[in-house]
């Protein structure tokens, strides 16, 4: 799991999203729900929480690649003196981001800073939170998701010489959430967007012994599980169904062969629910499973293959001590 593109009620046509979600991916075989509607509010904290446990070892890798490295990443970003843009996909609480705002901040640098969330509460709070810490840094704070500011970047800076450099900035492996297909397609959408000599950072879980990666996923506190069955609570709450919490767990796998941790709600009973605002009824066998989310794992070899896929150089290849994480940056 990572921090997934989020979705919010506060947007109509995203509700809208959820519904036709739930409808079609409900009667599937097997039964599947994206990972993007992870993030209502009590998602995202209960993320904000996982993120703080001894067995995910994710945040800590790529937090500890930012402190050592942001006098790298300040020189690469400004080039010298050049003013540059930080836009952040999925900003959530920018809890690594602000280790980079208050390092170029500290050192005078010529930026300003897009915050981009899906929940509105993570956004606001981490806005606010900027700027009682930088009362003077410029900061405009989107309440939207991943894709609606890609397709702005094209018009958010003009294309003139002088314009700031764009830096995007997609940290926390959110990245594994994507198939190889639509991964390749992400960036090729940011890379349509781009001016050359812009840049995108991004985070990148990488492959290591199965047990580490196991364990960052089957927390012993049971977040995790709350984490997953909460989706199940913003359906009954948004789409008036009736899902009872307490007859659904929560599994999760490794395939080391392939890279992928898959996470699974599982039926603890033969049970009907009703998803009242569709009219539909969905029936569960016992052990029946909804498939909620893949989070890949990555190479070298894979990452340098995508960022060409893309019409990007790989630039900067970063790690943490463990080599547990990597933040790369691609140079349009």
């Amino acid at each position: 799991m990572e921090k997934s593109n989020a979705v919010s009620a506060h947007f109509p046509e995203i509700l809208s999203e959820l519904a036709t979600e739930v409808k079609h991916g409900l009667a599937k075989t097997p039964k599947r729900l994206s990972s993007r509607f992870f993030y209502d509010d009590e998602g995202s904290r209960l993320f904000e929480e996982i993120m703080h446990l001894p067995e995910y070892y994710l945040t800590r890798s790529e937090y500890e690649i930012l402190e050592t490295h942001k006098d790298e990443l300040l020189r690469v970003f400004s080039a010298g003196d050049r003013p540059f843009e930080l836009i952040e996909l999925g900003a959530g609480d920018g809890l690594k981001t602000k280790v980079l705002l208050g390092h170029f901040w500290s050192e005078k640098a010529n930026f300003t800073y897009a915050p981009v969330d899906i929940s509105r509460a993570a956004v606001d709070k981490l806005a606010d939170d900027i700027r009682k810490k930088w009362p003077q840094m410029e900061i405009q704070p989107q309440h939207d998701d991943y894709f609606n500011a890609i397709e702005r970047l094209s018009n958010r800076s003009p294309t003139r010489q002088d314009r700031p450099r764009l830096v995007v900035l997609f940290l926390g492996s959110n990245i594994g959430n994507f198939s190889p297909a639509e991964a390749a397609d992400f960036f090729g959408k940011i890379s349509q967007s781009l001016q050359p000599g812009d840049l995108v950072l991004t985070g990148f879980d990488l492959q290591k012994h199965p047990a580490v990666i196991h364990a960052a996923y089957n927390d012993r506190q049971g977040l995790t599980k709350a984490f997953n069955l909460n989706l199940l609570r913003r359906i009954n709450r948004e789409l008036e169904a009736n899902f009872d919490l307490s007859a659904f767990d929560h599994y999760e796998t490794y395939n080391p062969e392939t890279g992928e941790a898959r996470s699974y709600i599982v039926s603890q009973k033969e049970q009907t629910v009703l998803i009242g605002n569709l009219n539909q009824r969905v029936h569960f066998d016992y052990g029946e499973i909804i498939h909620t989310e893949i989070s890949r794992k990555f190479t070298r070899a894979g990452i340098e293959q995508l960022a060409q896929q893309a019409g990007f150089k790989l630039s900067h290849w970063l790690t943490d001590c463990k080599h547990y994480f990597a933040d790369v940056i691609f140079r349009k």
